[in-house]
């Protein structure tokens, strides 16, 4: 007899990947909608695609089915507390700016925007991923927020920090 899957275990496992934090946005009846993602990758630099992995129960799965359009971006190193109330973690009090890229609402002060029509949903597991054309983009230099072992930190030019 196999014992069962250690969910928690494999959770904690992955946890040991480091990782940058985005920030996927769309707007559907004039209502921005946001969550904090780390499960976020390029795949392909001609066309340009991106990839964003949603869990099917979230809130941000069933408005990205509507929209069919979404928003990335990549934070910057001082914006854990952002990160932290798009989590469902709401920090009270906090003022969340945007800016409109192609009328879709970014993180202002982010280190990238990425504006993206979906080209594909795939269902994976309890996730859905959603490919991503990248429309338009936008970057600056600076930082990255890092996500590693339930923890925020970020990596310098000669080595990270926590």
């Amino acid at each position: 007899m196999t014992e069962p899957f250690d969910i928690a275990g494999f959770r904690q496992a992955l946890g040991r990947f480091a990782t940058g934090v985005t920030i996927v946005t769309t707007i559907a009846d004039g209502e921005v909608h946001g969550m904090t993602a780390n499960s976020f990758t390029a795949v392909s630099l001609a066309p340009p695609l991106v990839l964003v992995s949603v869990d099917n129960r979230a809130r941000m799965h069933r408005m990205l089915g509507q929209t069919g359009r979404y928003g990335i971006s990549i934070l910057h190193a001082d914006q854990h507390e952002v990160s932290t109330h798009f989590a469902g973690r709401p920090i009270d009090g906090l003022a969340v700016d945007f800016e409109f890229r192609e009328g879709m609402p970014m993180i202002a002060g982010a280190l990238a925007h990425l504006v993206c029509s979906i080209r594909n949903s795939i269902a994976a597991g309890d996730h859905t991923l959603h490919v991503g054309h990248v429309d338009e983009f936008h970057r600056q230099d600076g930082p990255p927020l890092v996500f590693f072992g339930s923890r925020y930190g970020t990596v310098h030019a000669h080595g990270a920090t926590s």
